[in-house]
């Protein structure tokens, strides 16, 4: 694996020097010849349009991630619950109805939703038609609001079936002997779930939501397509400074680009640990 790793190292490195330099003003088009720490007082002093949008684009970037993740974990291990008590439905079938979900990437899901819960979308005109409401501007906002509702229902209804396919396994390898052991010596059902199943899941199910989070945190397309202009998630923010002509604007999107990254990595450090541990364990 050593050559793979040094050309991803390398690359990597390279992307990371590249984007310091930028970030410190030092970029081609610019007579600027020493580091400067403009952007990155801009940025976090809340000065400049970048700043003033960058700690209400951090909040909003974190509710959506923390709301999804949350959403996520606890439809999937419900969900993975009840396929694995459900005896009587083949492997096969139920794997397949989470894989096709997943063959959707999340670009097009995105566009499906806004086609189908907009307010001049297809269930807007159908509830019309239907006389539930009088024209479909009267259709509740659920994409393309300020709460982040869309982007919310996008990555749920993504990464659920991602999640429980993590759970399913988990359940599917275990024996029952324990849950079999429980309930004879008189534990209830919720004494079974919360003592013996929910512990032997968590690793991985904490594991896979980490990926989820670090995912939904620092992805662009959904939020760019289902979002509204303002709060902006980080990664929309970001890319749309560092597309400005104005190259001090391109250095205040490369520190929020920064900023992004350090949080994906620290939540890819916190999973690998959390995974080592559950190894050793």
């Amino acid at each position: 694996m050593a050559p793979a790793i040094l050309v991803i190292s390398l690359l990597f490195g390279a992307s990371i020097l590249f984007g310091l330099a930028q970030s410190f003003g030092l970029m081609t088009g610019t007579e600027q010849e020493t580091i400067s720490f403009e952007a990155y007082r801009n940025v976090f002093s809340g000065q400049g349009p970048a700043g003033r949008e960058f700690w209400s684009s951090l909040g909003f970037s974190l509710w959506v991630a923390t709301a999804s993740t949350l959403l996520s974990a606890i439809g999937a291990l419900t969900i993975a619950i009840w396929l694995s008590n459900n005896k009587g439905k083949s492997q096969q079938t139920d794997t397949l109805a989470l894989n096709w979900n997943l063959a959707f990437p999340h670009l097009v899901w995105a566009i499906a939703l806004l086609l189908f819960f907009s307010q001049s979308g297809l269930l807007a005109r159908f509830t019309a038609s239907l006389g539930l409401i009088q024209t479909p501007a009267d259709f509740p906002i659920l994409v393309k609001d300020r709460s982040g509702i869309g982007i919310i229902l996008d990555y749920v209804t993504k990464e659920i079936p991602f999640l429980t396919l993590i759970v399913l396994a988990v359940l599917r390898s275990q024996a029952e002997n324990l849950d079999i052991v429980a309930e004879n010596l008189g534990a209830s059902r919720w004494q079974r779930l919360w003592y013996i199943t929910i512990p032997q899941v968590l690793p991985s199910l904490m594991a896979g939501s980490l990926i989820i989070f670090g995912f939904v945190f620092s992805a662009y397309e959904v939020p760019a397509i289902l979002g509204v202009r303002y709060p902006r998630m980080l990664p929309v923010l970001a890319l749309d400074f560092f597309l400005n002509p104005d190259l001090n604007s391109r250095a205040e999107g490369m520190v929020i680009s920064f900023v992004i990254t350090l949080i994906v990595m620290i939540v890819a450090i916190i999973s690998l640990r959390g995974e080592k541990e559950g190894t050793q364990e």
